[in-house]
C-alpha cells in the first residue's frame, strides 16, 4: 500500500506540483478558461443564464483535466520517455494513470475552488441534489481520463496531441449546450447536440439545480445515455490503449 501512495505521489509531484511551484503563471489559463465563458453568458443573457454558465463552467472543467491528460502524458512518453521507464518498473498502468489524473485535478484546483464558491452563491440545490450533481462531474472526468490515456498511448508527437486536446475541447466541451440549456438551439440543430456525452451531462445538472425542466422518463433516459457512454469510453480506454510499444 505505501509503495503505491509513493506512485502516485511521484506521478503527482512531476506533472502538477512542480510546474505549478515553478510556472505559477500556467495556473492563469485553467482559471480563466472556464470563467471567459461563464463571464460571457452572464453579459449576453443579462445574468439570466448565470446557473446555467457555472455548471457548464464546472463540466468544462472537469472535462478539460482529464483531456489535458492525454498531452501530458504524450509529452512524457514521447519527449522523456518515461512510460517506457514506467513499464520496466513494478508500477502497473492503473497507478501511472491514477497519479496522473489526480495531478490533473489538482492542476485545475483554483478553477474548481472559485466555480464551487460560485455554486454556493447562486445556484440553490439541496444536499441531495448537489450529490447527483458531484456524481455527473465525476463521470464526465472519468470519460475525459479514459479517452485521453487512449489518445495519448496512440499519439507519437506532442504537436499531434495538442491537436487532439483542442479537437476534443472543442467538439465535446464549446459546442454543445453545456453553457446554456439546450432549448436554446433550433430544433432542427438540436438532435446534433446529442451526439456529445457533455450535453447529458449538462442536462441532469441542470435539471437537478432546478434550471431545466425535464420530464421523469427523460431525465432516466439522460442518466442510462451518461452512463453507458462513460463505460464505453472506459472500456476503449482500458483495452484500446497501448501501454506497451509492439
Amino acid at each position: 500500500m505505501g509503495r503505491v501512495a509513493n506512485q502516485l505521489l511521484a506521478s503527482i509531484l512531476v506533472n502538477s506540483i512542480y510546474e505549478m511551484k515553478n510556472y505559477p503563471v500556467v495556473l492563469v489559463n485553467t482559471v480563466l478558461s472556464p470563467l471567459s465563458f461563464l463571464i460571457l453568458i452572464f453579459f449576453v443573457s443579462d445574468g439570466k443564464l448565470l446557473g446555467d454558465a457555472i455548471e457548464g463552467g464546472l463540466i468544462m472543467t472537469m472535462f478539460s483535466s482529464g483531456t489535458s491528460l492525454q498531452s501530458d502524458l504524450s509529452h512524457y512518453k514521447n519527449d522523456f520517455k518515461l512510460q517506457d521507464i514506467v513499464v520496466g518498473s513494478p508500477t502497473i498502468p492503473g497507478v501511472y494513470v491514477a497519479g496522473m489524473a489526480i495531478s490533473e485535478l489538482l492542476y485545475s484546483s483554483p478553477a474548481i475552488a472559485i466555480l464551487i464558491v460560485l455554486f454556493g452563491l447562486f445556484v440553490h440545490a439541496t444536499p441531495l441534489q448537489v450529490l447527483g450533481i458531484a456524481a455527473v462531474m465525476v463521470l464526465m472526468f472519468l470519460t475525459s481520463v479514459s479517452l485521453g490515456f487512449a489518445l495519448a498511448s496512440i499519439s507519437a508527437d506532442i504537436v499531434q496531441s495538442y491537436a487532439y486536446t483542442r479537437l476534443l475541447s472543442t467538439v465535446f466541451s464549446t459546442l454543445p449546450p453545456v453553457y446554456y440549456p439546450i432549448t436554446l438551439i433550433p430544433l432542427p440543430f438540436r438532435y446534433l447536440a446529442y451526439l456529445s456525452p457533455t450535453t447529458y451531462a449538462s442536462e441532469i445538472a441542470q435539471n437537478l439545480a432546478g434550471l431545466l425542466q425535464l420530464s421523469s422518463t427523460m431525465f432516466a433516459i439522460d442518466w442510462v445515455i451518461l452512463l453507458g457512454l462513460s463505460a464505453v469510453f472506459l472500456w476503449i480506454g482500458v483495452r484500446h490503449a497501448r501501454w506497451r510499444e509492439k
